[in-house]
């Protein structure tokens, strides 16, 4: 589409551009008077008065009959509305830092990391599948319940998790780079 081809905007209708024209020195005195005792900004409190005359040319009530004083009466009626609006907003005093580490890059790095363990973990030989798997369960299960979930004796637990670990962490070493002290290879 080529600019030639942009229909242009309609005209504003001849009441609306003749009461906006009039009106826009006095809506931006009221305002500017007004906006510092109502904890907003002018050029809030006049796109505020705007839109509530707009409205009611919309609403076929038409042009207030004295503009002016319809101006400064709704310049201070949006001045006491923003007053209450700001004396209800309380701030957060203590509202806790937004914590770095519950950003959405870590969660993702640590989804990964939490997959790549997994994944060697179902490598791992023999028994330390299901050793791991069970150590790592989210219910936290005591050496009892691990020992009698996979059918060996509980003094033998402690050996057979030290092999497997040492196996993963092997396996991870492998895979991943460890890194340096602060960057810096050794």
């Amino acid at each position: 589409m080529t600019v030639a081809e942009i229909p242009a905007a309609a005209p504003a209708p001849a009441p609306v551009a003749g009461v906006v024209g009039a009106l826009r020195d006095l809506v931006s005195a009221e305002a500017t008077a007004e906006a510092p005792g109502a904890a907003v900004e002018a050029r809030d409190l006049e796109q505020a008065v705007w839109l509530r005359l707009l409205e009611r040319l919309d609403a076929d009530a038409g042009p207030p009959p004295d503009a002016a004083r319809w101006v400064r009466a709704a310049v201070r009626a949006e001045a006491r509305r923003a007053r209450r609006t700001a004396a209800r907003e309380l701030p957060y005093r203590h509202e806790p830092a937004a914590d770095p580490a519950a950003g959405p890059e870590r969660a993702a790095l640590r989804s990964e990391r939490r997959r790549v363990v997994r994944a060697a973990v179902a490598r791992t030989p023999g028994n330390c599948p299901r050793l791991l798997t069970a150590m790592l369960a989210p219910e936290d299960p005591t050496y009892r319940e691990i020992a009698g979930t996979l059918g060996i004796s509980q003094g033998s637990l402690g050996p057979m998790r030290s092999r497997c670990l040492g196996c993963l962490r092997r396996m991870l070493a492998a895979e991943v780079a460890a890194p340096g002290h602060r960057g810096r290879e050794r």
